[in-house]
């Protein structure tokens, strides 16, 4: 009897150890399968970086898969507009002009406050709901050579757009191109305007500029093709540019305007309808890390926003990076653009680059 009993005791406890077995292997299993992260960002070295680098210790660490969905910023809104009430997206990555849309369109949930904010660059904090991840800069690029042959002297200000000693020698981005942009918004504050008043920054262009322009250069490949053959001398430049083309050997140097370059910020949000509003929240604290901007400065030269990453000299020489170079920088109001740009385009092109 006693040794019926036994085998019946250690039989359900057989039974026991493998159900327990089972559960112990699945779990984990169902868990990652059912908790999945969609983050959009732009195709190329950023997804090679963070495809390679920057997901998988958050996946590790968070027992998450994320699916990295790949467009440029103007797709990636389209694609937030269009699902609208049936998000998949829950981490949006974009430019800055794009994000300010995203975030005019409610399509953006409030930035929780975590640790890490506090060392953020206050220019980082585009508004309740999105926040600067990495930077570059539009400021002015010249050939130092050729300005030493001139007896040129290195110019330091936007208004070195309106020296008639360049005519036919400068270069300017159109206005579909965010420098040409910057440009047209960084005249019209020189002259007592700005974004709300726009006038300013038209006429300098249209009467100051525009007659000594050799070339609207649309990309900036095509920029930088002009400025190697000595056509072009000077023109309104993208940090991370101006960076590609100095390694090729090139004398180009950039130069942060006295009046302000221009941030053009990478800003993240997390969608205001989302499955997985923590996750999202803490992936964007994790871009935010000294680890993370560190390693975006590095591969995609894009500079930190967080004012407590160290990097080394040969890094920090090709983004804007330190306390001094980025309280140089200024941010557009991009609430204001976005709601003329159309209009500001269409002027443009009757009056500019005719």
């Amino acid at each position: 009897m006693q040794e019926s009993l036994r085998r019946r005791c250690r039989s359900t406890l057989h039974a026991l150890a493998s159900a327990l077995s089972v559960v112990c292997l699945t779990a984990p299993l169902h868990a990652h399968a059912e908790t999945t992260l969609y983050v959009a960002n732009v195709g190329g070295s950023n997804e090679q970086l963070y495809r390679q680098k920057v997901i998988p210790p958050f996946e590790k660490a968070h027992d998450v898969k994320i699916v990295y969905v790949a467009g440029n910023s103007s797709d990636t809104l389209a694609k937030l507009q269009a699902q609208k009430g049936h998000q998949q997206i829950n981490v949006a990555v974009m430019d800055d002009g794009p994000m300010y849309q995203a975030m005019q369109l409610g399509l953006c949930a409030k930035v929780e406050d975590a640790a890490v904010m506090k060392d953020l660059y206050p220019l980082a904090r585009l508004g309740p709901t999105a926040v600067g991840v990495g930077m570059v800069a539009t400021g002015i690029g010249y050939n130092e050579e050729a300005f030493k042959k001139l007896g040129l002297p290195a110019p330091d200000s936007w208004q070195a757009l309106t020296d008639k000693r360049l005519k036919g020698k400068l270069g300017v981005p159109p206005i579909t191109n965010t420098y040409g942009l910057h440009t047209l918004v960084m005249l019209a504050r020189l002259n007592g305007g700005g974004e709300k008043n726009i006038d300013p920054g038209f006429n300098a262009m249209t009467k100051q500029v525009a007659p000594d322009v050799l070339s609207w250069a649309p990309t900036p490949g095509e920029m930088d093709g002009l400025m190697q053959a000595g056509d072009v001398i000077l023109a309104p430049y993208g940090s991370g540019r101006a960076v590609a083309l100095q390694n090729t050997g090139f004398p180009l140097k950039f130069v942060y305007p006295k009046e302000g370059g221009v941030a053009l910020q990478v800003a993240a949000c997390a969608l205001s309808e989302n499955a997985q509003p923590k996750l999202s929240q803490e992936f964007i604290q994790y871009l935010l890390s000294p680890e993370v901007q560190a390693m975006q400065a590095q591969a995609i030269g894009l500079g930190p926003v967080n004012k407590t990453v160290k990097l080394t000299p040969e890094v920090a020489a090709r983004v804007p990076y330190g306390p001094e170079q980025v309280s140089k920088l200024t941010a557009m109001d991009w609430a204001t653009i976005n709601q003329h740009r159309t209009e500001w385009t269409e002027r443009w092109n009757r009056s500019v680059e005719r």
